[in-house]
């Protein structure tokens, strides 16, 4: 069953979706106040907007070598020019994670029989 494109995200699924670890997004919202997902009863929920952001964040850091602070005043830069996320690249984002979580749901159906439960 795929989520709605506007449906919250658990801080896992995202996790996922970014191939990054939880506690990495939890250590980027320390970082970045950007990133302010809504937290119910202790959970964090994250909006597409989010994901579209952390995917950002990750980008900047992992694939063009930024440092944190080098982010911080990238991001600060884009919100004072008015630089948004681009909303395709919002639905491009939670269609590969939609994709990718029924791509594990299937390799987790195949492998049931042989896992001791």
């Amino acid at each position: 069953m795929m989520k709605a494109e506007h449906a919250y995200r658990t801080i896992s699924e995202v996790a996922d979706l970014l191939q990054i670890q939880a506690s990495v997004l939890r250590f980027w919202e320390t970082q970045f106040h950007q990133i302010k997902p809504v937290k119910r009863m202790g959970r964090r929920y994250y909006r597409a907007e989010d994901v579209v952001l952390l995917a950002r964040i990750r980008d900047y850091l992992y694939k063009e070598g930024y440092t944190i602070k080098g982010v911080q005043k990238r991001l600060k830069t884009e919100t004072e020019a008015g630089v948004a996320p681009l909303p395709e690249k919002t639905e491009e984002v939670l269609h590969a994670q939609d994709a990718f979580v029924q791509e594990m749901s299937e390799v987790r159906d195949l492998l049931a029989p042989y896992v001791d439960g």
